[in-house]
């Protein structure tokens, strides 16, 4: 077989396994969706890059020597239906990299990220993202069992707070702005401070 070290050698409308992703030697970004590749944007820009540094100094702390793992993208998340046990790379045909995520299962870990649905997971909106984020995503994280998942949207300076109910949907528990002080469902003694998540730097040309 031969090697695939270009983007260009994969058919975009064929579909594709875990085990075909790790076998790929190129730097394109992409994101596997239920066996298509998906296009990740281009590097994140500034606001995003802030907001998620602010993001993980706050979470970081609380979550230091807790049993629950807090990573940042780059990190390969593997989802398929909740209601199967885990799955072998080949059955595999969901791989995404959210850009923060939490992970309170031990045994979903390995030496390639997380092999299944982690607890909570925070994604950061952008120009490029956004629709995946909000659409495509909410239905793959809710299907795949991803107890809490927030969107932060750097341009409103709104989080929303989505939280699995007991029939497996997500409810929209709050949209906080950054007046707020929020705290994640699955945390309560986690106080995030929406203030500190959106300081981040600005274009003097945009003022």
């Amino acid at each position: 077989m031969a090697k695939i070290t270009e983007l260009s050698q994969l058919d975009l409308n064929q579909t594709y396994s875990y085990a075909d992703y790790l076998t790929w030697q190129f730097d394109d970004a992409l994101e596997l969706i239920k066996g298509k590749i998906m296009l990740m944007s281009p590097a994140p820009n500034v606001r995003h890059q802030d907001i998620s540094v602010n993001l993980m100094r706050s979470l970081s702390v609380f979550f230091y020597h807790k049993k629950c793992r807090l990573y940042a993208a780059p990190f390969d998340v593997r989802l398929y239906d909740r209601k199967k046990s885990i799955l072998a790379n080949k059955d595999i045909h969901t791989v995404v990299q959210p850009d923060i995520c939490v992970i309170c299962k031990p045994d979903l870990l390995d030496q390639q990220g997380c092999n299944g649905a982690p607890d909570w997971i925070i994604e950061i909106l952008s120009p490029g993202n956004s629709k995946r984020e909000m659409k495509i995503k909410y239905a793959l994280y809710q299907e795949s069992g991803v107890s809490e998942y927030w969107l932060v949207d750097p341009v409103h300076k709104v989080i929303q707070q989505l939280v699995l109910d007991e029939t497996g949907c997500y409810q929209l528990k709050r949209i906080a702005t950054d007046e707020d002080i929020v705290t994640p469902h699955l945390f309560p003694d986690l106080l995030v401070n929406a203030a500190e998540v959106f300081d981040t730097w600005q274009d003097p040309l945009e003022n």
